[in-house]
């Protein structure tokens, strides 16, 4: 990776200039756990996100969700689908908005994968080692990028320490699945010498191709994953400074007819300092920085490289916080990001679907919030700046989008235990580089890509509507949302075939797809309600969400997701835990105008039993769990696979998992 002198100089002042990360904090008995949202920088406290509704997962929840991909994690949370393409590629879908719509992080920073570009992209970040994972939308998102104007998802692993542990503490789990014969490990460790707080985690997932209802296994849709991350800090009075080292292989089948296959691999150096009291009004002064470089290599089912996709990718983040200015609390930040892509015939060296393209954002942002009387008032605004320059050889002009994001909100805390909260946002996106710059074969998707170097960048207004109680046994929340969505891009095909070169051919392998933009409109909601959900004995939650979205004047969206309603069902008691989980997707026929093929309905039961002990100076957690019990023939209406590829049939999975 080559690095300019504007960013190795951010690099030094990295060293120099000390980020933070919070750390989920839990309260004992039966009131729910104050989690600490991390990708939001004035509102941390789960129960203040009327304003920007969150989901976190962590502790026995999370693990007890992870699967082989981020999508297949979260794809049964509320509001969130998953893209389905097979098992080792499958993104979280956040309102029935993907892709590029949808920023993926990691610690806060971007993931720089290239997963927002086709459903085949794996996302390169482990669940299995994460200590928390947020899903975040609303205003908060915003401050993380244009990509970010569907919502956000940060995976935490808190691979650089931020406290110091007086002793060794870790975990260790190794996991066993009939469906797909899976074999998986995953560990982390931390501890301290000194002042220099430790930390390493690894994992490594084996699986086959998975067995689907009735007879037969899914061809192509194997997954062999390993990882290994080691980072460091100074820790003082003052704040910390550290850093962290990742490495990341991934092989997955891609299943369709050409029974294709990705080798992924990616190196990533994160920095990452913290700086108390920095400033005269300030209290803290964070700062970010990470290089990666990111390569996979698409290949036929005998072994031949097809097409090579890099991405290098450099970001830095700063960000000034201070505690209160008449009132107000906020926090200003810059954030910078400069982006080396391309996609490479491995056989000629030559632009295949996407030119060599370099991208450059600058931004500058801020939130606020201020309490007046009962009611919190929340309001932030970005300026970015984004251009996007193929390579001159390409003959392809250059693109500069200015963009602009603000938000208002306010939550009204009419009741100690009950809150009502309004938010307004605007929020620009410019074109993916793929959007403006694609012109030919991909050949994990069988389609024949075309962008337009004319796109004009996409402009969302959002009104967001919620009630919540967020005290007592009884909990509930619900949201609803509107989003308007000028020049919104989308890919949509009419049946055409081509070959390699672009030319119809109706036995050919691919299907023509074009970039296009029209006005869309998105609106839908969600609801739950919980009974006693961290308590012992019996505790329980029902769920609904619901979205939509269309084309003005053209019919619906592609790939929308299904109504969905479930409800899940636990009793604990002393070190045994037993739960049951229903969801059940209505069918799907909501249809784009060159879509066929309707989703039927179906219902997924998951149920799971734990038993945790001490053993020595461990506590052993041992488990037995079930995902779709009723081996149903499950097909995902949000996945472009959907008339082929149905889900995993019944997994039963048993494992064993030491903390100490």
């Amino acid at each position: 990776m080559v690095f300019q002198r504007t960013l190795i100089t951010s690099a030094v002042l990295a060293l120099l200039t000390p980020t933070t990360q919070a750390l989920a904090e839990s309260a004992p008995g039966n009131t729910i756990n104050t989690v600490t949202v991390t990708s939001n920088p004035i509102s941390n406290d789960e129960n203040m996100q009327v304003l920007t509704p969150a989901k976190i997962l962590s502790g026995p929840e999370l693990r007890a969700k992870v699967g082989t991909s981020l999508g297949d994690t979260l794809g049964s949370e509320l509001g969130v689908s998953a893209s389905g393409f097979g098992a080792g590629a499958s993104r979280p879908i956040i309102r029935g908005l993907e892709g590029p719509r949808v920023k993926i992080l990691q610690n806060g920073m971007s993931v720089a994968d290239v997963s927002s570009l086709s459903n085949d992209h794996a996302v390169a970040s482990e669940s299995a080692t994460a200590q928390q994972i947020e899903v975040l939308r609303g205003p908060a998102a915003l401050l993380y990028g244009s990509g970010a104007i569907g919502g956000l998802v940060n995976v935490i692993d808190n691979r650089i320490p931020t406290v110091l542990n007086k002793k060794v503490t870790g975990e260790a789990e190794v996991r066993l699945g009939t469906v797909n014969q899976e074999k998986s490990l995953s560990f982390s460790l931390d501890g301290s010498s000194g002042v220099i707080g430790l930390h390493v985690d690894g994992s490594s997932r084996d699986t086959g191709n998975y067995k689907i209802p009735g007879n037969g296994s899914m061809p192509s849709s194997f997954t062999r994953e390993s990882s290994l991350t080691a980072g460091a800090s100074l820790i003082q009075n003052w704040g910390y400074i550290g850093a962290a080292v990742q490495t990341l292989n991934d092989r997955y089948g891609i299943p369709t007819e050409e029974r294709s296959f990705i080798d992924l691999n990616q190196n990533r150096l994160d920095i990452d300092g913290l700086l108390n009291s920095p400033l005269s009004g300030f209290d803290s002064l964070k700062y970010k920085f990470s290089a990666t470089d990111y390569k996979h290599t698409e290949k036929s089912e005998d072994g031949t490289p097809i097409t090579n996709f890099k991405n290098q990718m450099l970001e830095s983040r700063i960000l000034l916080s201070h505690p209160s200015w008449a009132g107000w609390q906020g926090s200003w930040g810059l954030q910078t990001e400069q982006v080396k892509f391309s996609a490479l015939s491995a056989e000629t060296g030559r632009a295949d679907t996407v030119p060599n393209t370099k991208s450059t954002s600058v931004a500058a942002f801020f939130v606020e919030q201020k309490q007046f009387a009962d009611v919190m008032a929340s309001t932030g605004m970005r300026f970015e700046n984004v251009k996007r320059t193929p390579d001159a050889g390409t003959g392809l002009k250059a693109r500069d989008f200015n963009l602009f994001s603000a938000s208002l909100g306010g939550l009204w805390q009419f009741d100690k235990s009950y809150g009502a909260g309004l938010s307004l946002s605007w929020a620009q996106r410019a074109p993916a580089t793929e959007e403006l710059y694609s012109a030919g074969p991909h050949e994990s998707t069988a389609t024949f890509d075309i962008g337009s170097v004319d796109m004009k960048k996409e402009a969302s207004r959002n009104l967001e509507l919620s009630l919540q109680k967020t005290h007592g046994l009884l909990r509930w929340k619900i949201n609803a949302f509107l989003n308007k969505v000028n020049n919104y891009i989308y890919g949509h095909t009419n049946g055409i075939k081509v070959d390699e070169a672009g030319m119809p051919d109706a036995d050919a392998e691919f299907t023509l797809r074009n970039w296009s933009q029209a006005s869309a409109t998105i609106r839908g909601g969600e609801a739950e309600i919980s009974y006693n959900l961290l308590g012992d004995g019996w505790s329980g939650r029902a769920f609904a969400d619901y979205s939509r979205g269309s084309l003005d004047n053209l019919g619906n969206l592609p790939l929308q997701p299904a109504t969905r309603t479930g409800f899940d069902l636990t009793y604990r008691t002393g070190g045994w835990r037993a739960g049951v989980n229903v969801l059940h997707a209505q069918r799907q026929d909501r249809l784009a105008s060159f879509e066929a093929f309707v989703t039927p309905a179906y219902t997924k039961v998951d149920t799971s039993v734990t038993y945790t002990h001490p053993y020595q100076n461990m506590q052993l957690t041992w488990f037995l769990m079930a995902k779709n019990l009723l081996n149903q023939d499950i097909r995902l209406s949000t996945s472009v696979l959907k008339e082929t590829l149905p889900q995993p049939g019944r997994n039963v999975m048993a494992g064993l998992r030491a903390s100490f």
